[in-house]
């Protein structure tokens, strides 16, 4: 794992038991058992981590990071058994599992989106094929399908791909198994976040596989606080939230998310 997802200006305060705000209380989060670079690591590296860190620090309180697998973290936020999730891009139906940034005291509409401003990065689908592969996309269309396209369990990209009348593959936890089941012709091409794209074109399956130029989607991520923490700590939710925005516009975090993407090649 590269050293610099240990080290970084803010990841200091990544830390949930950190002194310098451990008088103040504890809010459990959970995001997904899966290394996105350079998001997060495993460990509690990447830029989510040191973010939030820095969050904690100026609001005051400790996060405590839970991993698990995706579709678990969303519903135990619904089921308020975590005080929120990270990072969770945007769907009218994942409102019945929390609430966003920016949605607070709408009334239920088409219009209902969250605040970008508060958003803890931008980041896209990719279309995967096999290379020498005929699927593709060029920004409209798909062309030359002639087989599933697989997603990752739980993921949004899959809303898109409905949308689209393409024959799809759920049944993948993880995006090292999907590129194996592509690899495999179980499927035709595989719908990939960019930094799991990134990551997997550096590894022994990258002489096998290419990456489209042109994303399927593009589209920030949020923290997402459960329905009840928010009911309970409205203010508290606030100046999370503002904070987010506060600490992803700063110049020093804006230099990190520099180094850390260009290391990684990630493009968001």
């Amino acid at each position: 794992m590269p050293r610099f997802f240990r080290y970084g200006l803010i990841a200091c305060c990544v830390a949930a038991g950190a002194p310098s705000f451990a008088a103040g209380p504890t809010v459990p989060l959970c995001f997904e058992r899966q290394e996105v670079l350079p998001w997060r690591t495993l460990d509690g590296g990447g830029l989510n981590f040191e973010l939030l860190g820095e969050v904690a620090r100026r609001v005051g309180i400790a996060f405590d990071y839970q991993s698990m697998p995706w579709k678990r973290c969303l519903a135990q936020v619904k089921a308020n058994q975590v005080s929120g999730a990270f990072a969770v891009s945007f769907s009218r139906e994942r409102e019945a599992l929390g609430v966003y940034p920016g949605t607070l005291g709408h009334t239920r509409g088409a219009e209902d989106r969250a605040d970008p401003d508060k958003r803890m990065h931008v980041d896209r689908y990719v279309l995967v094929r096999r290379k020498g592969g005929r699927v593709d996309w060029d920004g409209k269309h798909f062309a030359n399908v002639d087989g599933r396209i697989g997603f990752q369990l739980g993921y949004s990209v899959g809303d898109f791909l409905r949308a689209q009348n393409v024959p799809v593959d759920e049944g993948s936890q993880q995006a090292d198994e999907l590129l194996q089941k592509l690899l495999a012709g179980r499927l035709v091409a595989a719908a990939l976040g960019g930094g799991d794209a990134v990551r997997l074109t550096h590894t022994p399956y990258g002489k096998d596989i290419e990456v489209l130029p042109v994303p399927l989607v593009e589209k920030p991520y949020y923290l997402i606080l459960s329905h009840a923490f928010v009911a309970q700590h409205p203010d508290l939710a606030a100046r999370i939230w503002n904070a987010v925005e506060a600490v992803r516009t700063s110049p020093a975090y804006r230099r990190r998310e520099r180094e850390l993407a260009g290391q990684q090649g990630a493009v968001h």
